[in-house]
């Protein structure tokens, strides 16, 4: 790793936003690929009928597992291969359909130095093109400081 596109943890300030990541929109066939990959065959997934007829939905939905994935996805690719995901945590509180554009998004909230390494706090969340929160959250990742100490691999938290 070359660290060229490296994020540091004395690059970022409480209130940066992580840079977005935009997916969609959303179709039929990304669901059912997802559905698949993850066996998971739940036909609110892929039968409009099903859904809308026997469990009263507006169509099929978008699978919870891909927006999990997406939103660690986001954290991930800001941190950069020296970074680590650490901690995750959100909720589901809105249905995500076909047609939709889905921005996965973060905040710095808090900062702090442990055992020659940068932890940074953020809110998450992923937001459809009308703004409605879907799965509000935080995550805690850990950021190497520039000229300290690697982030070890496999990540092994601090005790303090």
């Amino acid at each position: 790793m070359t660290g060229i596109n490296q994020l540091y943890y004395d690059e970022i300030q409480v209130g940066d936003d992580v840079t977005p990541l935009i997916k969609g929109p959303m179709t039929t066939s990304h669901i059912m690929r997802w559905s698949s990959a993850m066996e998971n065959w739940h036909r609110i997934h892929y039968d409009k009928e099903f859904a809308t007829n026997h469990d009263g939905l507006p169509t099929v939905l978008i699978n919870g597992s891909w927006k999990q994935q997406i939103i660690c996805q986001l954290i991930k690719d800001w941190v950069g291969e020296q970074g680590w995901l650490w901690k995750i945590s959100f909720q589901h509180r809105a249905m995500n359909v076909p047609g939709e554009t889905l921005t996965t998004w973060g905040k710095v909230t808090f900062k702090y130095e442990l055992e020659g390494m940068g932890f940074v706090e953020c809110d998450i969340g992923i937001k459809n093109e009308e703004n409605i929160e879907a799965c509000p959250g935080k995550s805690t990742a850990v950021l190497p400081i520039r000229g300290g100490k690697p982030i070890p691999y496999p990540f092994i938290p601090p005790k303090g």
